[in-house]
């Protein structure tokens, strides 16, 4: 019997990165200097935050995603804070939203103006105060709207419900005292209904966060995790960090039984803290390390051996922190799959990184981009807090692809008030894409806009006019762009209705005649 090799097949053995020319680089960006090992950059598709070294207490710059280039020495800052900035996550629900931490043990979250901070922005939206020491990580929940955990030096971990009406918030919902030593990540599953935590006494925790109670903890002697990430729905956990003899390793774990890793794996000697990413959407994973110029990635699978080495990235620029991109932001026209943005301190720049299945055709590719975790939250805070677990909405990165609404409250509150109402609240920016549509709809349409025919909202989008001026809607070009895509689309199915209706009628015609020829036989 002659031996085979095993191959495997993969749509993603070829993936390759290509990073960004100098012009769409963002230049000149003071980048902090700050030792803490957190990604020190935050990106959704309308902007990028990074954390910037600045004197006389803490700040972040947040740029807009195509203001590429050499940027002002004295652009405006998000600068009200009185310590370092430590950590900045942009709400997944709402891009002009983003959260802040700071070793003057605050949390803070800002309102971001649409046209991005033309000037100083010192006073926040919110601020948390729970913390007796400084806070160093801050995450978003994954489902439900306007809830945010925090942890910091004093060991606790801290859950905020962003929906309480006080502007300066001193109480937590909830307080997670299970720690011993500072918590170094959280990673939260699909539906947010696990938390998992790596910490400085070297154990890896599960827990339920609504709760605060126990579930799982790894205490491996052969593992010191730095950082942990739940990988989708394969109801397994990743970690990095380094082994006995200080050799970086990953480590892979069943999320129900924390005993014994599933895999170990050594990757190299370095000193660097690995950062893990991971796409369920493709089931690859990446591991980019600070200090390094590598990004290795790799393919998951749910059965043995479980983790496939795909290739590496290699570049001369080593970085420090690391930013990425939602799906939805993503060049689904190239074969995008994800998109990084590397800070190099020693350039003082920003490079983004494209990871890009090579395909021939320019059309778009459904099988590497299946439905993803759309900008919509799945439920309200409250509903969390009462019990419910929801997965996350879904939408299709097809051009044109409708945004799901989102929780059942928001649309019933935005169908009875008005959207004229709405748009100024905080909820009306978390689902921008539908929000920017009816807002189309709302001030053009009028009576004329309305027909039997239900297609986005209630109304008929190809009898409205498009948007003429930037004033008259919110992202101006690509909003646009959008609307004239949308029409299109209704206009290619209603096209494919009527030849469809001719079509029914010469049958219908065939058959009758069929019948008489019968009849007079």
């Amino acid at each position: 019997m002659t031996w085979r090799p095993q191959y495997r097949s993969s749509k993603f053995r070829h993936v390759f990165g290509k990073a960004a020319t100098k012009e769409n680089c963002y230049d000149g960006v003071p980048i902090t200097r700050s030792v803490h090992d957190n990604h020190f950059c935050a990106v959704n598709p309308r902007f990028i935050a990074v954390i910037t070294e600045c004197a006389g207490g803490g700040a972040f710059l947040v740029l807009s995603v195509h203001h590429t280039g050499k940027v002002d020495p004295l652009h405006p800052k998000v600068s009200g804070h009185r310590g370092n900035v430590l950590d900045i996550k942009w709400n997944p629900f709402n891009d002009f939203c983003i959260a802040s931490c700071s070793e003057d043990s605050t949390v803070k979250v800002w309102d971001i103006p649409p046209h991005g901070v033309l000037k100083n922005l010192t006073v926040p939206w919110k601020e948390l105060q729970g913390h007796s020491r400084r806070v160093g990580l801050i995450e978003w929940h994954p489902t439900a709207n306007n809830v945010l955990f925090s942890t910091g030096y004093d060991y606790q971990v801290m859950i905020w419900n962003l929906d309480s009406p006080e502007a300066v918030i001193k109480n937590p919902v909830r307080t997670i005292s299970h720690h011993t030593d500072v918590v170094l990540s959280m990673s939260f599953n699909t539906d947010g209904s696990r938390l998992a935590t790596s910490c400085k006494d070297k154990k890896i925790r599960v827990l339920e966060p609504r709760t605060g109670n126990l579930l799982q903890e790894a205490n491996c002697k052969n593992h010191k995790a730095s950082k942990v990430l739940f990988l989708g729905n394969l109801k397994m956990l990743l970690s990095t960090g380094s082994s006995r003899w200080n050799h970086r390793q990953m480590a892979l774990w069943d999320q129900e039984d924390l005993d014994v890793p599933l895999l170990q794996e050594d990757l190299d000697g370095s000193s660097g803290v690995l950062f893990p990413f991971y796409d369920p959407d493709t089931h690859m994973l990446y591991i980019a390390g600070k200090g390094d110029g590598n990004i290795r990635y790799y393919e998951i699978s749910s059965e043995k051996p479980y983790m496939h080495f795909l290739t590496e990235y290699r570049s001369h620029t080593p970085q420090k922190g690391m930013g990425i991109m939602p799906k939805r932001g993503l060049d689904v026209s190239s074969c995008e799959v994800f998109r990084f943005y590397k800070l190099v301190t020693i350039k003082a720049l920003i490079e983004p990184l494209s990871m890009i299945v090579p395909r021939r055709s320019e059309s778009y590719q459904d099988d590497i981009y299946p439905m993803t975790a759309a900008s919509a939250a799945a439920m309200s805070a409250e509903e969390w807090l009462s019990g419910i677990d929801k997965g996350p909405l879904l939408q299709s990165l097809k051009p044109g692809s409708r945004v799901p609404d989102s929780y059942p409250e928001l649309s019933s509150g935005l169908g009875s008030k008005g959207l004229g109402n709405s748009l100024g609240t905080r909820r009306s920016q978390s689902r921008p894409g539908q929000l920017q549509l009816a807002y189309i709809q709302d001030q053009l349409g009028n009576k004329e806009c309305r027909s039997k025919t239900s297609v986005s909202n209630g109304q008929d989008p190809t009898l409205c006019s498009p948007p003429k001026t930037e004033n008259e809607v919110w992202g101006g070009f690509d909003l646009r762009l959008k609307f004239h895509k949308q029409q299109e689309e209704i206009r290619r199915l209603r096209e494919m209705l009527n030849q469809r209706d001719v079509r029914i009628k010469q049958l219908e015609l065939e058959i009758n005649n069929v019948r008489n020829s019968q009849d007079s036989h």
